[in-house]
Order: C-alpha cells, then structure tokens, then sequence
C-alpha cells in the first residue's frame, strides 16, 4: 500500500515560500541531490494543493517550467481545490474534496509513495493521521516571512522519529517516519 511522503524543500528558518508565495528564492538550491534524485522514481502520485498547483515555479523560463521536479516526475496529479476548472492537462486531476483525492492519489500510486506537495495538504494529511514521513531538505538561507512547513494555530504537537540527514553542497536532507 501507498505511504504518504511530504518533501519539500525549506529555509533554516522554517518558510516554504518566500513572501508572496514566492518560489524563486529556491533557484540557487535545486543543484543535484541523490536523495531526490532516488526518491522521485519512488513516486506513484502527487497529492497538491490548488494555490503550490497554480503557483510560482522554481523553475521558470526552463523548458521544465510547470513540470513537478523540475520535469524529473512523470505520473498521475491529484490537486484539492475548491475551484474545480473547465479544463485540465493530462494527467491533472482536480478533486474537490480531500479525502477523495488522497484516496485517488493512494489508488493510482500502489506501492509507490504519495508525494505531497503545499503546506495546506500536508496540515491536512496531519490532521487525518495519514501523513507516514516527512522529508526536508534545508536550503542554507533564512527567508524571514513566507508560507511555513507547518503551522498550527495553538500549537500541535506532531511526533517524528528521525530515519536519515544526508548532506550535500546545496542542501541538508533529514528524512523522518511520523510517530
């Protein structure tokens, strides 16, 4: 069965995003990373929010602008959104209810993970006790206001248990099982 994996790239201090949703500031950090690069045939399906769906790309004005990994992921899409369009690319399958996504996302991955990606979806995953790891990859940069990898209002308390950190010139990977 599908494990839910969130990766996501992220500065020392804790944003996604820069302000704005901006993704840009991420250009200088995407260099070669064997923890990604095994990682992404690993993928059965992405599990998206609307707003990282329809959002800045890293990688804009490169041929693989719009292409999840820079171009390296090539399989089924599932992006929650309260906004279904008329219209969608191949593979893009827009979902207005996020149980049913996941579910949708799980199905087409089989053994493979669930890679998720936007903060909302992840707090979602969370929330449902169907998140089963987590992998961040610092970037050596402080941001200073942005989208954070998580955030709960009060405070939440989300258990990890540390499975790996690989480094590389680019980037620190710390790769967790949720407890």
């Amino acid at each position: 069965m599908a494990k839910v994996l969130y990766s996501v790239t992220l500065s020392v201090d804790g944003f996604i995003t820069g302000p704005g949703g901006d993704m840009q500031w991420m250009r200088p950090y995407l260099g070669p990373n064997p923890e990604v690069d095994e990682l992404v045939p690993r993928i059965g399906a992405l599990l998206v929010g609307r707003r990282t769906h329809d959002g800045d790309d890293p990688h804009k004005g490169e041929p693989n602008e719009g292409e999840a990994f820079g171009g390296g992921y090539d399989g089924p899409e599932y992006v929650v959104t309260h906004r279904l369009p008329a219209n969608s690319r191949p593979g893009v399958t827009y979902v207005d209810d996020f149980a049913k996504a996941l579910a949708a996302a799980k199905e087409a991955a089989g053994e493979r993970y669930v890679n998720v990606m936007g903060a909302t979806v992840a707090k979602q995953c969370i929330e449902a006790g169907e998140l089963d790891e987590v992998l961040v990859l610092y970037a050596p940069v402080m941001l200073g206001d942005g989208t954070r990898l998580f955030e709960h209002p009060g405070g939440r308390t989300v258990r990890l248990h540390r499975r790996s950190v690989t480094e590389t010139p680019l980037a620190t990977s710390l790769w967790f099982d949720v407890v």
